[in-house]
Parts: structure tokens; C-alpha cells; sequence
């Protein structure tokens, strides 16, 4: 390993980090360092090396052909180092990282960390809010709560919960609807950012597609629901998101159906973690929580009149 001798440790961590990230600044984030000092790693690295890594382009740094296998196996290096301080400090850590949306943490989980604490007062929860999607393989967290099709490459994906949509207002709006078709002629929040569309909710209503627009835009759904608790209008939400506005009285259902998106909620950790009782516990309560939450939802939407599996019709 005398190799070693004449490569610095972080430009290595630095080529990596870019090359498995994508970006410079998503690197930058990782490493908890600037844009700049990971720009000149990079260059020292490169300059160590002999050779050019990356191309340099508009759209940012993109690895060459020559320089992927050398990445790859530093990916599956520092993973391995990786995983081998987690195995250390999880031998005498008590506290598990959790890699979750913002959305996702403000709308539903902070509501009920307390009952988790209440059923294992020695596990410390610490969460990392972040969009970007944490790789469980690399860092110390422990594991991630992520939406989509649950087709993310080195890591394993345990489904939580079906993601399905329904609009939602204030009831002061319901109150002036009469139909399903109602809805098309109402002010919408959009979420920009929503990897479904409206169609999706209105093809299963029975409505026409493309008909709906947005009167107010925004590229967090945090800040959708907010705008439509505040009777700004309505917008497609899933069970996460709204379920604690909904059961609180803010917004109701004003119609059904619950419409599949194909996308779902995913508990996320490395593909070859090792066994950890925290994680374990963790997985087994949030389970269980999402499972009672869901049926409390339904419930309670079922009580006003609103059946989550019947399709409207207009």
C-alpha cells in the first residue's frame, strides 16, 4: 500500500464524493467542506494521479471512461471503511441517524417520535432533513425513509406504505361543493415538485384530464398544504402529508377516491448492513405507526361520507 504514500486521503474522498453525487455542491455538502476546497482536491488528486478523472463541462464535472472503474472501486473502498467504523460505534452508540424529506418529518413524524421514545427510552433519535437522497452505504447514517418505486441500485428498500392521493381543502370550501366535478372549476396549490400528476387523481374520479390549473405554485409541499390550510384552495395529498391536518379538523376530503400514485414510502438501509437492534426497532414501530395512522385516517374520512376506494363520478 506504498502507493498510498503519494495520494492524499481527502483528495481521494473528494473524487469520489463527485463522481458518486454528481455535483460539486452535493459533494461539498457530504464532506462538510466548501465548493472551492473540493474543486482543488479534485485538481490535487487528479494532478497525483497523472491523469484526468473528469471532463469538464457546462452541466458540471462528469467522469471519463478511463476513470470509472478507478471511482467505482473507490466507492466500494470507502464504503467498506465505512462500514467498518459503524460497526465500532454502533457497539457502544445509542443513537440511530435517520435520513428523511423535510416533508415527511414536519408533516408526520415529529407528531409521534414521542411514543417511540416512550417504547425504547435508550435509542437517541437523531434526523437528517434533507432532500437529497442519503446513500446508507457511505456516512453514519443508519437509515432512510424515502418515496418513489423503491428501484434505488447498492441498498435495500423494505416497502412502508402505498402512496396514495385525494384532494383536500378547508371546510369552509367543502361546503360549497356539491359535486366532484365541482373541482375543476376551483383554485388549485400546486406542488411543483410532486412526482405524480393531477390526472392521476382525476382519470380515477372520472373527471377530464387536463382541466384542472394551478393558481398558486410551489416547489415544497410543506408549503402547498399550508397555503391550502390557510383557504387559499385545493391540491392532491397523500396519506402522510395530510393525515394530521385532517383528523385535527384543518382540511377534510371533500370527494374520493384515494388514487395509487405507484409510488410508495420506503425504509431504506445498506444492502449489506449489519445487524443492528436499533434499526430493527425502529422499522417494527414505524411500521406499526404507519399501520394505525392509516386505518385512523380512513376511518375518520369514511365518517364524513368520503369511501377512499370507490371511485367518484362526476
Amino acid at each position: 500500500m506504498r502507493n498510498l504514500n503519494v495520494i492524499t486521503l481527502n483528495g481521494l474522498r473528494a473524487v469520489e464524493a463527485v463522481a458518486r453525487l454528481g455535483s460539486l455542491q452535493a459533494a461539498a455538502d457530504e464532506l462538510g467542506v466548501t465548493i472551492g476546497a473540493v474543486s482543488q482536491q479534485v485538481i490535487k488528486c487528479e494532478t497525483q494521479l497523472g491523469r484526468t478523472l473528469f471532463a469538464r463541462e457546462p452541466r458540471g464535472l462528469v467522469v471519463l471512461p478511463g476513470g470509472r472503474d478507478f471511482v467505482a472501486r473507490l466507492t466500494e473502498a470507502f464504503g467498506g471503511i465505512s462500514r467498518a467504523v459503524e460497526i465500532v460505534r454502533h457497539e457502544r452508540d445509542d443513537v440511530l441517524t435517520i435520513s428523511v424529506a423535510p416533508v415527511f418529518a414536519a408533516r408526520w413524524l415529529v407528531f409521534r417520535l414521542g411514543r417511540f421514545a416512550e417504547r425504547h427510552p435508550d435509542i437517541r433519535i437523531r434526523l437528517d432533513a434533507t432532500d437529497r437522497l442519503a446513500d446508507p452505504n457511505v456516512g453514519d447514517v443508519d437509515l432512510c425513509i424515502r418515496v418513489g418505486r423503491g428501484r434505488w441500485p447498492g441498498v435495500r428498500a423494505d416497502l412502508l406504505l402505498q402512496q396514495r392521493v385525494f384532494p383536500v381543502c378547508t371546510p369552509a370550501l367543502a361546503a360549497g361543493l356539491a359535486s366532484p366535478a365541482d373541482l375543476l372549476d376551483m383554485p388549485w396549490v400546486v406542488d411543483a415538485r410532486a412526482l405524480f400528476s393531477r390526472d392521476v387523481w382525476l382519470e380515477c374520479a372520472g373527471l377530464p384530464v387536463g382541466r384542472v390549473t394551478g393558481r398558486h405554485v410551489f416547489n415544497e409541499a410543506s408549503l402547498c398544504l399550508d397555503a391550502v390550510i390557510a383557504g387559499q384552495g385545493v391540491m392532491l395529498a397523500w396519506q402522510t402529508l395530510a393525515s394530521h391536518a385532517i383528523q385535527s379538523g384543518q382540511l377534510v376530503v371533500p370527494f374520493g377516491p384515494f388514487a395509487a400514485t405507484g409510488d410508495g414510502h420506503y425504509l431504506v438501509t445498506a444492502e449489506n448492513a449489519p445487524h443492528d437492534p436499533k434499526v430493527e426497532a425502529f422499522g417494527a414501530w414505524l411500521r406499526e405507526a404507519l399501520a394505525a395512522d392509516m386505518a385512523a385516517l380512513e376511518g375518520f374520512v369514511r365518517s364524513t361520507g368520503i369511501d377512499p376506494d370507490e371511485s367518484a363520478k362526476a
